[in-house]
């Protein structure tokens, strides 16, 4: 029997009313973010999530960590559903569900000191950190994130972008949880900032055996640290699979331009390789296409694409790492794709 995953997540829906008028508001329809995504994370397992600006993946981690409430569908944390959970018993479960956030700048108060911004957590779970152990619990943070203990009474402002990612870290860390959802935790950081916050998370989940989903745009920073990756486009999950399926042997068209895209280094391998280049913007996701909504920036898109929503399944005809979940009616491996 296969292991429970921690975290389940079924048909999940979040959208966002929009109205006009100002005494007697009309509902004239919504913006759909996230439209029916399920996935599941494993214990110990980092899970990826990428895809373009405003295709849901930020709503996904607001949804799941309860900053946002699921219009519809499930959030399972160790088989128990967590998306109606209010007071105490979302309390409970947030203790074991953390976050670290895009922004290192915003995403600390800079009137708190770096001691009480760690140490904030343990004021709402005291049980974790009794009051005369939280100076020398904070200071234990610091330097697992690789920080001197003897910075607790700065403020953000003294330290450096990847010093606060760091920071962000250590709160992250406090209450000793079981999945950390990222988002986009590097995005905002140097590339040379950027390798050394990864090997960090790396080190970390090694340590406390962690359970990562990890939320990019930046394809080559998620297969360095993903087991798992899944592909999300206006709301939806169009491929989900292995780092090897997806990178090596996308399914999926939109993967496939995504991976097109990807920065080569040796300059012949970027003359000879195959792009992909798509036509058209991102149709708005208050109103998106009928059947596959990315027909209207496809190569391969018939009659058929119009009319069927193609369901996130392993095509039939596909065997070996193609055989993998992908939400197209004419999935194939293109040989061509480079990375």
């Amino acid at each position: 029997m296969a292991e429970q995953p921690i975290l389940e997540v079924k048909d999940l829906v979040k959208h966002y009313p929009l109205s006009q008028g100002v005494l007697f508001r009309k509902q004239t329809g919504a913006v759909k973010a996230v439209d029916g995504v399920s996935f599941a994370l494993g214990k110990g397992e980092t899970l990826g999530i990428v895809g373009e600006s405003g295709c849901g993946k930020s709503t996904l981690a607001k949804v799941l960590m309860n900053l946002e409430r699921a219009t519809s569908g499930q959030v399972l944390y160790k088989g128990e559903d967590i998306s109606r959970l209010s007071g105490a018993a979302l309390k409970a479960v947030r203790r074991n569900i953390q976050m670290v956030f895009q922004d290192p700048y915003t995403s600390l108060n800079p009137r708190m000191t770096v001691g009480d911004i760690i140490g904030e957590p343990y004021e709402i779970h005291p049980e974790v950190a009794p009051k005369g152990e939280r100076r020398r619990a904070v200071q234990d943070l610091l330097d697992v994130v690789g920080l001197n203990p003897e910075y607790i009474n700065r403020y953000p402002h003294q330290f450096s972008g990847g010093q606060r990612q760091r920071i962000g870290i250590a709160r992250g860390l406090a209450l000793k949880p079981e999945i950390i959802i990222c988002d986009e935790p590097v995005s905002a950081l140097d590339v040379s900032v950027q390798a050394q916050v990864i090997n960090l998370l790396d080190q970390l989940q090694k340590d406390f055996e962690l359970s990562y989903m990890f939320i990019a745009h930046d394809l080559s920073i998620v297969r360095h640290i993903s087991d798992r990756v899944g592909v999300m486009y206006l709301g939806k999950m169009v491929e989900i699979g292995s780092d090897l399926e997806i990178y090596d042997h996308a399914t999926h068209p939109y993967t496939q331009a995504l991976l097109s895209a990807v920065p080569v280094p040796d300059p012949t391998a970027r003359e000879t390789r195959d792009r992909i280049v798509l036509s058209g913007d991102i149709p708005s996701p208050a109103n998106p296409p009928s059947g596959c909504r990315f027909r209207t920036r496809c190569w391969k898109a018939e009659d058929r694409c119009s009319t069927e929503v193609p369901l996130l399944a392993v095509p039939s005809l596909l065997s070996g790492p193609a055989a993998h979940a992908s939400a197209c009616h004419f999935a194939e491996v293109r040989q061509t794709v480079t990375t």
